[in-house]
């Protein structure tokens, strides 16, 4: 999933990273995104807890999802990103 996820993001002309467990450094990773996708049946409530927190010291929009489909990805981009 994790290279159909960049193959989508890359044709909406995004640069995204994809992250599928949580990490000690995850704060560091994460860096300071325009737009957060948090597919929520995939991760811990850990991970998405810090995500979430470090996603709003930047401002970025964080949008939930708890299908974590190619095709919910795509309809989330292309609300964001026309």
């Amino acid at each position: 999933m994790v290279c159909q996820y960049k193959k989508i993001c890359k044709a909406y002309r995004c640069r995204v990273k994809v992250f599928t467990q949580m990490s000690g450094n995850l704060k560091e990773m994460i860096g300071s995104p325009d737009l957060l996708i948090l597919f929520t049946n995939t991760v811990s409530h850990k991970m998405a807890r810090c995500a979430v927190s470090e996603a709003e010291k930047c401002h970025a929009d964080v949008v939930r999802c708890h299908t974590s489909s190619g095709a919910a990805l795509s309809s989330i981009l292309e609300k964001a990103c026309g």
